[in-house]
């Protein structure tokens, strides 16, 4: 085990938990996160959700209190940005002239939102939600009878829907491509979900490009292809692009994303890269993958920490998802690329609570459970085990899921 110093650029989920793991691994070398935001390592899923609703206190977004990181012996290096890596001399270089030297470099760096380019971009009342102080910024506007237009029906567009309407904002969510979520569920679930928001009273248009921002100088309309908005405020969440300027510019691999083995290891084998920013090899499949989830970040983490330990490195699980809207779960399991078959329990056109099975001959690849747990952690398990099932009684409500295999 290298007792050199080791340093980690982020302090986000996937810093916080290659934090506790190297420590539960007994790593005792000098430690360092460095992050750009003034907190300590925190959640991000929260933020659009109960942290904008008011639900919870800033210290509750906190992964480990600091007197963790104390106790550890881990730097803390917060409100500082690092603008280079010098591999030749095994430093990090940060803004403020410092270069600090490792042994060993772990590049955590997250993903940003994804930026567009309209006019009246730059107009007051125009915002992104991503941090911390985004949401700081947004939550004192959200009262009632204010109007909100959200450019963007992902994952994040939505929950902040569901957010404000339940505050009483007057809610328009717009999206060019043709249904909502379109990038992580089937049409079942994105149908499912507009019917949702559009009974809790959103406005949704699909299919809809935004063409500029218009006002004198605070924001007043949202034009788009089909015409104009009056809006008080805007946000835009059209997806998030991986951090990947300092590994590039150091020379290291890209490949959507900074291309990681399956260790986690990059091209250069004194650094490694995990969460959002990484590509991932994984062994399961032989391909590579960049998933923007908790799941990932942590399981990435665990596997870099046992890495650089030299211990033996845990084996991959299944990737899982999931989404707060409203009164309603959506837990996902498995990746449906290349299914065959598409099999629903419930009634997606009725009520909130229904799941959808993604089979490709036979074996499950993935689901999407809508307010149904039991499904989610039975699938869970079938997806880890490539069991083979029984699309007949997956379909049937009143088998037992548990008895599903042929």
């Amino acid at each position: 085990m290298s007792d050199g110093p080791l340093i980690v650029i982020g302090a986000g989920q996937a810093a916080a938990q290659l934090a506790a793991s190297l420590v539960q691994y007994g790593f005792k070398g000098p430690l360092s996160l460095i992050g750009d935001e003034p907190y300590l390592p925190y959640q991000r899923p929260p933020l659009s959700k109960k942290f904008l609703a008011g639900e919870i206190e800033l210290e509750q977004l906190f992964l480990k209190p600091a007197a963790f990181y104390e106790k550890a012996g881990i730097e803390l290096i917060l409100g500082s940005k690092v603008i280079g890596i010098d591999r030749k001399a095994s430093a990090v270089v940060l803004e403020d002239g410092r270069n600090l030297r490792y042994a060993t470099l772990v590049l955590a760096t997250g993903s940003r939102a994804r930026e567009v380019f309209l006019p009246g971009i730059g107009l007051t009342g125009v915002h992104v939600l991503r941090r911390i102080s985004d949401v700081e910024t947004i939550r004192p506007q959200l009262l009632p009878q204010r109007r909100l237009t959200i450019v963007g029906g992902g994952y994040i567009g939505l929950e902040l829907a569901a957010v404000a309407t339940k505050l009483g904002v007057k809610v328009s969510v717009l999206e060019q491509a043709p249904r909502v979520m379109g990038r992580g569920v089937g049409p079942l679930v994105s149908a499912f979900y507009e019917r949702l928001h559009r009974e809790e009273g959103v406005s949704i248009a699909t299919g809809t490009r935004v063409e500029g921002l218009q006002g004198s100088d605070r924001l007043e309309h949202v034009v788009y292809d089909g015409g104009r908005l009056e809006a008080d405020l805007v946000i835009i969440g059209v997806g998030a692009v991986p951090n990947i300027e300092l590994a590039s510019e150091a020379g290291l691999a890209i490949d959507d994303g900074i291309a990681v083995d399956e260790n986690c290891r990059t091209s250069d084998p004194a650094i490694f890269a995990i969460g959002d920013c990484a590509s991932h090899l994984r062994s399961t499949s032989e391909r590579r993958l960049r998933l923007e989830s908790v799941h990932a970040a942590l399981e990435q983490a665990r596997i870099a920490a046992a890495a650089i330990c030299r211990q033996k490195v845990p084996p991959l699980q299944t990737p899982w998802f999931w989404s707060d809207q409203y009164d309603v779960k959506l837990q996902m399991a498995g990746l449906s690329a290349g299914h065959d078959e598409v099999v629903v329990r419930g009634h997606p056109n009725e009520g909130r609570s229904f799941a959808v099975f993604y089979l490709r001959q036979k074996r499950l690849l993935a689901v999407d459970a809508v307010n149904r747990a039991a499904e989610f952690m039975v699938s869970r398990q079938l997806i880890g085990e490539q069991a083979q099932v029984d699309a007949g009684r997956l379909h049937d409500e009143t088998a037992n899921l548990k008895e599903v295999r042929l």
